[in-house]
Order: structure tokens, then C-alpha cells, then sequence
């Protein structure tokens, strides 16, 4: 009984653990297109983890980051 106690408590708290965890894969997702995109380099192939909130907030504030660094890369 014990076992199936910590089996589903370590499941839920990986489960809490990959929302805030998109928020990275976001940022770095938006960082690449935003600097892609303004530099005019290439596509980029990202996740599109939209229905993820963390994901969609990275996304946003790395696109805009990746955005600067291209206008400000020389």
C-alpha cells in the first residue's frame, strides 16, 4: 500500500513539474524564431506547445528577446 502511495505522489509531482518546465522550452522556441525571423535567416521548426500557458508566455517574452538581439547584434 505504502508503494502505491509514493508511486502516485512522485506522478503527480512530475506532473506539476512539465507545466512549469514549457515555460523554458517556450522561451527558447520564441528566442530562435524572434531572432530567425527578424534577421530574415530561416524557418524554424519549434514545439507549438500553445495550450500550455508556460509555454505560450515563454514563447512571447523569448520571441521578443530573440527579436532585440537581432537588431541589436551589430
Amino acid at each position: 500500500m505504502i508503494n502505491k502511495f509514493i508511486l502516485l505522489s512522485l506522478v503527480i509531482i512530475l506532473s506539476a513539474c512539465s507545466q512549469a518546465d514549457k515555460y523554458d522550452a517556450g522561451y527558447d522556441d520564441g528566442y530562435a524564431t524572434g531572432y530567425n525571423t527578424t534577421c530574415k535567416i530561416r524557418a524554424t521548426l519549434i514545439e507549438g506547445d500553445w495550450d500550455n500557458e508556460s509555454y505560450s508566455k515563454g514563447y512571447r517574452q523569448g520571441y521578443q528577446a530573440g527579436s532585440l538581439a537581432c537588431k541589436n547584434k551589430d
